[in-house]
Order: C-alpha cells, then sequence, then structure tokens
C-alpha cells in the first residue's frame, strides 16, 4: 500500500502525467495530485522528481517496502524538515511547527546558525536554529527504512552554454517557453491576481498571464516608492491596480507575526513588506502570481557584471547575494565564536561542481541553490501560507531553467545591463522602458525608519535585553547602532539581522 501522508505544493504538467500514468483527469485538484503522486512512486521511485515541473514537498508511506520516502522539488519552493529522536523515530513535516508538537522532539537552541545568520542574514544550508532539526535540502529525497537515514540526490544544477546561437534565438526561446508554461500555472476554473513591483520579473509574468488585478505595496517617502511605476505598468498593459500603503507603524507592529510564521529568523527586510503584501491581497484573492527565480537564472544581480574581475578568487568569499558580517566583526560581537563556522564552508561542494566554468556560472550556481531556498523561497511560502494565500511562480520552472542554463554570460550581464536576454524576451510584450528598466530591488524605507526615535523603540530594547546579552557583547552591538544612527547607513543590515534574530529568539524560546 502506498500513502501520501504529507503534501504541499502544485503540479503544473499534471495533464500529461495523467495521460501517461492513467490516472483520472476530472477528480478534484487535491484528489488528482495525491493520484499523481502515488502513481508517480510506483512507476519512478526515488527519480519521480524528475517527471514533475511545479512546487512540491511530500512524504510517501510505502508499506510493501516498509520505509518512508520523503522529496523536495528541485529548488526548495515547499520546505521539509526532519528530525531523528533519542529513542530513533524519525519526525518530519513541511513545517518546523508540525515537528515541535511531537512526542520526542527536544526544543535546543542550534547557536552555531547564529554565526552564520549574522553574515548571511538567512538560514542557509541544512541546519536550522534549532538542534537536531534539518531540512531536506532542493533535489533531494529521504529514505527512512529500519532505523536508518538515507539521503540521496535526484537532480543538481548544470549548466552548458551554447555559444552557436544569437541573443535573439535565446529570447524566442525564452518567450515560446514561458508562454507554454503560463497555462500551466492555473487551471481553467481558478482566478489569479499577480503581484506587481516597478520591475521587468513581475511585469513579464503579468503581461503573458490572464490576471486583471495587481497587487503593489507603496510608501510615503516617494524615494522608496515603486507602487507609481506599477500602477503605470498595469495602465499600460488594460490591468487594475491595488495598493498597499505601508506605514512604519505597520511595518515594525508585523515583526513578531513575521518571525514566528517564518519559523527561522530572516534578516531579509522586504520579508515583512512580503508579509503585509500578503495579508492584504489575501482579503480579495487566494492565488496571486509572483516573479521569483529570473535573477538568479538570467544574471539579474549588478554584482554578477563583476563576475570576471572576481575570477577563481570566488571561492574564496562569495557564499551568496548577502554577506554583511566578516569574521573579525563576528568575533568583536559574539559572546561564544567558533573560528570552524564558516559560511564559505556551506557552498565548497558548488564550486567543485561548477569547477571549469566561467565566474557568473559559479556565482549564480550558489545563490541558486543557497539562496533560493533560505531566503526568496522560504519567504514566499511562509508568508503567503501564513495569510492564506497561494503563490505560484511562473518563472521558477525547471523549463526555464533550462534555457538560462545553456545561454552564455555575455547574453546574461555585461558592463551596462543585467538579464540581457530575459529583458529582449519581455520586450516582447512589454515596452522598452520597462523591459530594460533599471533594476531597483524590493526597496524598504528601514534604514530611514531604524534611525527614527518614534519607530525604533523595540529595536532598542531588544539591544539592550537579557536575550542579548546572552549571545551579544552589548556594548558591540550598540555601538554599531550608535554609528548607524550617527549617519552611518551601511550599518542597517547589521543591526537589522541582530534584531530579527532577538524577536525571533523571544517569539520561540522566551515567550513558549
Amino acid at each position: 500500500m502506498i500513502k501520501i501522508e504529507e503534501y504541499r505544493g502544485h503540479i503544473r504538467n499534471w495533464k500529461a502525467l495523467c495521460r501517461e500514468l492513467g490516472v483520472d483527469g476530472t477528480l478534484s485538484r487535491a484528489e488528482r495530485e495525491r493520484a499523481i503522486l502515488e502513481q508517480a512512486y510506483r512507476a519512478w521511485g526515488t527519480e519521480m522528481g524528475n517527471h514533475i515541473y511545479g512546487m512540491f514537498a511530500l512524504a510517501i508511506r510505502d508499506e510493501e517496502q516498509q520505509r518512508l520516502f520523503c522529496l523536495r522539488d528541485q529548488f526548495g519552493t515547499k520546505p521539509f524538515y526532519y528530525y531523528v529522536t533519542a529513542d530513533g523515530r524519525l519526525l518530519y513535516g513541511t513545517t518546523i511547527q508540525k515537528i515541535l508538537e511531537q512526542p520526542g522532539f527536544v526544543k535546543e537552541l542550534n547557536e552555531e546558525m547564529l554565526q552564520i545568520y549574522l553574515s548571511l542574514t538567512y538560514v542557509a544550508g541544512e541546519d536550522t536554529f534549532f538542534k537536531g532539526v534539518k531540512k531536506l535540502m532542493p533535489g533531494r529525497y529521504l529514505i527512512w527504512q529500519d532505523g536508518e537515514l538515507t539521503i540521496g540526490r535526484y537532480w543538481r544544477p548544470e549548466f552548458h552554454p551554447d555559444e552557436s546561437r544569437s541573443l535573439e534565438d535565446w529570447a524566442e526561446e525564452i518567450h515560446e517557453t514561458l508562454k507554454s508554461i503560463m497555462p500551466e500555472v492555473k487551471d481553467e476554473d481558478e482566478t489569479a491576481e499577480s503581484f506587481l513591483s516597478g520591475g521587468v520579473d513581475s511585469s513579464y509574468v503579468l503581461a503573458m498571464s490572464d490576471a486583471q488585478m495587481t497587487d503593489s505595496c507603496g510608501y510615503e517617502e516617494e524615494r522608496f516608492d515603486e507602487s507609481r511605476l506599477a500602477a503605470e505598468t498595469a495602465r499600460l498593459l488594460g490591468r487594475r491596480n491595488s495598493r498597499c500603503l505601508i506605514t512604519p507603524e505597520d511595518y515594525f507592529a508585523a515583526v513578531p507575526w513575521v518571525m514566528y510564521h517564518m519559523e527561522q529568523p530572516l534578516g531579509d527586510a522586504s520579508a515583512i513588506v512580503f508579509a503585509i503584501a500578503c495579508r492584504a491581497t489575501a482579503e480579495h484573492t487566494k492565488l496571486c502570481y509572483s516573479g521569483e527565480g529570473s535573477d538568479e537564472f538570467f544574471g539579474g544581480y549588478n554584482m554578477y557584471r563583476n563576475a570576471e574581475r572576481y575570477g577563481d578568487n570566488l571561492k574564496t568569499f562569495y557564499v551568496g547575494n548577502t554577506n554583511i558580517m566578516k569574521e573579525e566583526e563576528k568575533k568583536r560581537i559574539l559572546r561564544n565564536y567558533d573560528e570552524n563556522v564558516l559560511p564559505i564552508h556551506l557552498v565548497r561542494e558548488i564550486y567543485e561542481e561548477t569547477e571549469g566554468l566561467d565566474p557568473l556560472t559559479k556565482m549564480s550556481d550558489v545563490d541558486i541553490q543557497i539562496w533560493l531556498e533560505g531566503d526568496i523561497y522560504l519567504n514566499v511560502d511562509k508568508m503567503s501560507t501564513a495569510a492564506g494565500l497561494e503563490i505560484r511562480m511562473p518563472l521558477t520552472d525547471l523549463r526555464i531553467f533550462d534555457i538560462a542554463s545553456r545561454i552564455p554570460a555575455k547574453y546574461k550581464v555585461d558592463g551596462e545591463q543585467n538579464k540581457i536576454a530575459f529583458r529582449t524576451a519581455a520586450s516582447k510584450v512589454l515596452p522598452e522602458e520597462i523591459a530594460f528598466r533599471k533594476k531597483l530591488g524590493f526597496i524598504v524605507p528601514i534604514r530611514v525608519w531604524m534611525a527614527d526615535d518614534r519607530y525604533n523603540q523595540d529595536v532598542r530594547e531588544k539591544l539592550g535585553s537579557e536575550a542579548a546579552a546572552r549571545f551579544f557583547n552589548l556594548e558591540e552591538i550598540n555601538a554599531i547602532f550608535a554609528d548607524y544612527q550617527a549617519g552611518n547607513s551601511d550599518n542597517w543590515r547589521k543591526i537589522w539581522t541582530i534584531y530579527t534574530f532577538l524577536v525571533w529568539y523571544e517569539e520561540y524560546f522566551i515567550k513558549r
């Protein structure tokens, strides 16, 4: 007997799989997807993930083999956690909360993770802040049989640059592939809205979709407010736009709620904005598109334009999109510092996998395997779920990645532009001023708000708390805060990362 014990996700190529596996395509989505997963396991076993396009994390009980089989999708869009108890039982689930609630779990802080977190601002790799709780990493499966745990890998990113094709060839393939994917992203009887910023990713997804309503965030501070660009994009494409105005009061009030539902601390300031946006959007829809994935696949970050300059030195320092604190600074501020716990250790295997490839590809691969799973997709999944909203990301797809994996670096970035091939594809349905608009990122005025004594009282309190004194040298972290308030705005991310950890710690180890 095969039984689906845990499943969260969305299968895009369900029609093809129903035909291939003999599943009744008229079943409800929930029944259909469970039937597909059962038959896929029977047909392909540990390789079943290679046949599924979409988002998934699941656990299957195989009574015949007397084993548990767990699987996570190729990019880690849905989380999966596991924990082995002292008496040799496996606890598992798509949330840490489920594991915390089960008999045999012992809640202990994994303090080593704080050292990694202070550099990366997110929880990278397989370990978590809960001692013994591990993530099943993307593209992996887990087998639990006869009390033995086996982790296998069914997929890894591979890159094979093809220099024989033109920029227009690549743009055409991107565009035609996305055109074929969009009808799979939702069923015909579903209605979706679309998150919209001022950038090309969300604009391209919107232009290729049938969404009639768009959802954007804005601020009173004009220099941070992209919502006007979003509203204009919506107007040009003949869609409606809903704007959520976020005040500093709203922002700081949401932090404890976000850290609790995130289950791990996350120092990405845009996560708070995204959470507020999800809650606002869930008031009028239960399904929304979002544009994550293309930056990492197609060379979207400004730092990628420096890849050639970094050369082979990358493997000595590049650990992903963020690296805000160096080791000397962490030695000063942490009460317990271990010289053997270094972020660079998390990416050694990735550099071994990309040996001989160009520097841009190496940087992209690090971000695809570490940053996307640990920050971007975690944020999307946790905040949308907490708000009661389902988010689907059309650009995060194996077929889109396959194209990106073959595009040479020269069609991804140059001295002036990033995401060249992707933007060229987007220009087929977007005005050039939108398709080639400079990347702004998900801007948040937190660097201004946190320096304002009207809003930063909780930050001040946390930096002087007993909890802070347990982990940090208070004089050192408050000196960083004072330097930030004196005008060194570069320090805002350091303070925010410390603060979010302390808020999370309070939620999980003081209040509960």
